[in-house]
């Protein structure tokens, strides 16, 4: 059985004996297939090296990137979904809840925290397609209005990192809801003077870019991210043309006047820092009340 353990070649290791590589060891850009060090993949912020494409992260990362130290303080952190409509499809939506908590270890498909970003204060709220596909259910919407309250009550400046394929179908009329609760929500935050930095990330669409990610103070963008509404193919099957090149991307969206700018997720925490500290003044000064025995003008 020399040719089995290439005894001439000097290889004489056993099958049994041989070791695979561990997963997790290594990185494949799905865009330009550089393959890469995941230790170098994650000390870039999940950016690829030769192309600088920005894979998809959650909100465990984000939170690592954003807050001093990873130190923060998650907010509603328990809350889950319920079953208003008994929805069945392949199975219960309380097992597809159930089993999609398990499989993530995520109660819902957002998580929102405060902490210290540079040292400026900030409310989080960042959503997570791993679960459902970042649909936007009962306890989606509840949270965010939950984060956008404690931001106002404490004047904190509020960033939503939104990543979702739309409304929550399970939940229908209750998921639809949630799109008007949180504008509302935002619609005070405004009124007291308080910053808020929308973030879209890849992908943003159907009800979560129709209401809360398109109403920032600021609209912002990483390189790339998919933003719209209905999906392209969806689009492109309605009005029977091709669509023009690169549409609903993020570069695409701003050349037309829907974002602000788009920013490296390198350069994240700092250019977030920066425009806070910028708008800070601002937001003290809408605090300040004028004494009742000086009228206004």
């Amino acid at each position: 059985m020399s040719w089995f353990k290439r005894v001439e070649k000097g290889i004489v290791t056993p099958t049994e004996q041989k070791k695979e590589t561990p997963d997790g060891l290594w990185y494949k850009c799905s865009e330009c297939k550089t393959v890469a060090p995941m230790v170098e993949h994650k000390r870039l912020l999940y950016t690829c090296a030769k192309c600088n494409y920005h894979d998809r992260i959650d909100s465990a990362e984000y939170f690592e990137i954003l807050f001093d130290d990873n130190q923060f303080t998650e907010l509603d952190a328990n809350l889950s979904s319920a079953d208003p409509l008994k929805f069945v499809d392949t199975k219960a939506y309380p097992q597809r809840v159930a089993a999609t908590q398990r499989a993530t270890g995520l109660k819902d498909a957002v998580r929102s925290a405060h902490g210290k970003m540079n040292g400026v204060e900030l409310v989080v709220a960042c959503m997570d397609f791993k679960f459902i596909g970042g649909s936007m259910g009962s306890v989606v919407g509840e949270k965010i209005a939950r984060a956008i309250d404690y931001a106002r009550q404490n004047r904190i400046p509020f960033l939503m990192i939104s990543k979702s394929g739309g409304a929550r179908m399970m939940e229908a009329g209750y998921s639809l809801m949630q799109m008007a609760k949180t504008s509302a929500k935002l619609a005070l935050l405004s009124e007291a003077g308080i910053p808020y930095i929308s973030m879209l990330t890849d992908p943003t669409t159907g009800g979560v870019t129709a209401s809360y990610a398109m109403l920032g103070d600021f609209n912002i963008s990483e390189p790339g991210a998919l933003i719209g509404f209905a999906g392209p193919r969806v689009i492109k099957e309605t009005i029977g043309k091709d669509l023009p090149k690169d549409f609903q991307s993020a570069e695409f969206v701003l050349e037309h006047g829907f974002l602000d700018f788009i920013v490296d997720r390198k350069d994240l925490k700092q250019r977030l820092s920066d425009l806070l500290r910028m708008l800070q003044p601002k937001a003290e000064a809408a605090e300040v009340e004028v004494p009742a025995n000086i009228s206004r003008l």
